[in-house]
């Protein structure tokens, strides 16, 4: 088992965000790719969370079909719709960070949103890939060349970037990830960096495990990229934020009655009192 240090709030403290002075621009863009007409919702959690954490600007792409009424519910976002992919690409061209694949559910779809986007992305721009993403980044790594990216598998979705059943010790499978993909990876409250660094956050509960609870957590590693956190530092914060919002809301919901969005509404603090 590879050697982890435990995420607390005194090693958040010695590892400290940079400074949010400034405008909205210093603060990153972060656009948000994903949203089948069936799951849009997965979009507004994570690009609220980016904005909870700190991102300066937040953009939205879905599927077209949701494009007006996400918009109208994240006023905050520009939001756009897909296919076609044009004002897409311009986007992803002056994005600092790229969270790819949040409610997305076809493979193909994905495969071909993926290098699109990548390809139209700044090489110094940060990327994070969840859900549908990375499943097609199992079929074909070269989908991420971006050497700012973070990868946030549930453990089905380890395995399939595994190739096979991940097993029980999942800081050894999070740091092989890592090391196989060369990205950070943050695998249910383990962190690994490919040079062979790694965490652990222990505060999480079973309550985590609710819908858009991902979605939310990699909104958070977003946000925080934006904020020009390195890789490692935004993966460790955002798994502790995630964490530590849920044992916030248990006195009020109980562990597991609380919601996603709920999550996302206590970040911001959660981050402000480390």
């Amino acid at each position: 088992m590879p050697e982890e240090e435990v995420i607390t709030p005194g090693l958040l403290r010695g590892w400290r965000l940079p400074d949010p002075a400034g405008d909205k621009e210093s603060r990153g863009t972060v656009l948000v790719v994903g949203g089948s007409r069936f799951n849009p919702g997965a979009v507004l959690l994570a690009g609220t969370a980016a904005l909870r954490a700190g991102a300066g600007r937040l953009q939205l792409a879905v599927a077209s079909e949701s494009a007006v009424a996400l918009s109208v519910a994240v006023p905050e976002a520009r939001v756009v719709g897909f296919p076609p992919e044009d004002e897409l690409l311009t986007l992803a061209a002056d994005a600092d960070v790229i969270l790819l694949g949040p409610g997305l559910d076809d493979i193909a779809q994905t495969t071909d949103l993926m290098r699109s986007v990548l390809d139209a992305a700044s090489a110094e721009a940060a990327v994070v890939l969840d859900a549908y993403a990375l499943g097609a980044l199992s079929k074909d790594p070269k989908l991420l060349r971006h050497e700012r990216a973070v990868l946030t598998p549930n453990v089905t979705e380890a395995g399939h970037l595994l190739g096979s059943e991940p097993g029980d010790d999942l800081a050894s499978v999070a740091q092989e990830l890592a090391s196989r993909y060369r990205a950070v990876v943050s695998l249910y409250g383990h962190i690994a960096a490919p040079d062979g660094r790694g965490w652990r956050e222990e505060s999480g509960d079973a309550g985590l495990g609710t819908s858009g609870s991902g979605d939310a957590r990699a909104g958070v590693v977003a946000g925080l990229l934006g904020r020009r956190a390195e890789p490692a530092q935004a993966a460790c914060w955002a798994a502790y934020a995630h964490a530590v919002s849920g044992q916030r809301l248990g006195p009020r919901y109980g562990r597991t009655g609380f919601l996603a969005r709920e999550l996302v509404d206590e970040i911001a603090y959660t981050i402000a009192t480390v």
